[in-house]
């Protein structure tokens, strides 16, 4: 419970709202009084309906679907607030939206991750808080500070509970080469093995399973990425897992759930028996019943509580 210093005032756009009221609730707080929304034509607009004179504001916005919506709204929040006088302005963004264009794969391609970088330290944010950037360099395009937190303790504490005692019969499986630095921090705090599946992507949004790289044969297995998109690659990995290399149940856990397309239709025919995400993007409506989400509430008071005493926040990281 925050109790000291200079007010601390926590706002949240239209993106993930449940999620900024239960940070309120863990740091014993109320949501700040705003409005934000659109006109007619589409623009967005935001009221802020109390002082921030001085104080050290948190807006909890992720720049989940619609993507361009909640960004701006989220950049017309920090710039309301750097008019209004706010002594520090810090940008909490479970889930970073444009991460994925991290970098040029083929000539004339935009960075935008490093774009939307830049608006947001115009807008006038002094500090990022997010969680599981799909790729860590991004860290490096803000000229700001960025705490970026790892969903993966979540996960270890589910897991070490769901499966105590299983050890033996339980491999940890990176969907992708790509995921493989990721997948072995996650299996060395579960103390399980790692195995890879190799693919070949031919587009985006789609890919080719080769290969299954360790030993799966009649073991149940859980799959770890970082974000779900289609759900093609993660299904196909599934489908791999126990066609190819005798998997007897296949589980799955990603921090961010961006669920688009055919991924809810993919995720109920495929051989995944349960998918656990973090409520980074809020759940929706209709949800597949193998669809499971976990709270990142606890995680994100305790950095906000960690930034607005002014201490260190690495501790979050182990």
């Amino acid at each position: 419970m925050i109790a000291h210093g200079k007010d601390i005032k926590i706002f949240a756009g239209n993106s993930n709202r449940a999620l900024a009221e239960a940070i309120c609730q863990q740091l014993g707080t109320q949501l700040g009084q705003a409005e934000s929304g659109s006109f007619s034509d589409g623009e967005n607009f935001v009221s802020i309906y109390e002082t921030v004179r001085g104080s050290d504001v948190f807006v909890v916005q992720s720049t989940c679907s619609p993507v361009n919506d909640n960004l701006m709204e989220l950049l017309i929040m920090i710039d309301a607030f750097r008019r209004a006088s706010a002594g520090r302005i810090t940008a909490v963004m479970p889930y970073f939206g444009y991460a994925r264009q991290d970098r040029k794969t083929k000539p004339r391609d935009p960075i935008s991750a490093k774009l939307v970088a830049n608006l947001i330290t115009r807008a006038g944010a002094d500090r990022v808080l997010t969680m599981d950037l799909h790729a860590s360099q991004i860290q490096g395009f803000f000229d700001i500070p960025v705490d970026n937190l790892l969903g993966s303790p979540i996960f270890t504490h589910h897991f070490k509970d769901r499966f105590a005692g299983q050890e033996e019969s339980t491999v940890v499986v990176s969907p992708d080469v790509g995921s493989v630095a990721r997948a072995r921090a996650f299996a060395q705090k579960l103390g399980l093995p790692l195995a890879i599946v190799d693919k070949r992507r031919q587009k985006a949004n789609s890919s080719e399973v080769m290969n299954i790289i360790g030993d799966v044969q009649g073991k149940q297995v859980i799959l770890f990425d970082d974000m779900v998109d289609t759900a093609g690659s993660l299904c196909g990995a599934a489908q791999a897992l126990v066609e190819i290399g005798g998997a007897t149940d296949v589980y799955a856990c990603a921090s961010h759930g961006v669920l688009s397309g055919p991924a809810y239709e993919r995720i109920e025919q495929s051989y995944i028996k349960e998918l656990i995400f973090l409520d980074t993007i809020p759940p929706q409506e209709n949800s597949s019943e193998k669809i499971k989400y976990l709270s990142v509430a606890g995680i994100f008071a305790d950095a906000i509580e960690r930034i607005y005493q002014e201490v260190s926040v690495s501790k979050l990281f182990n």
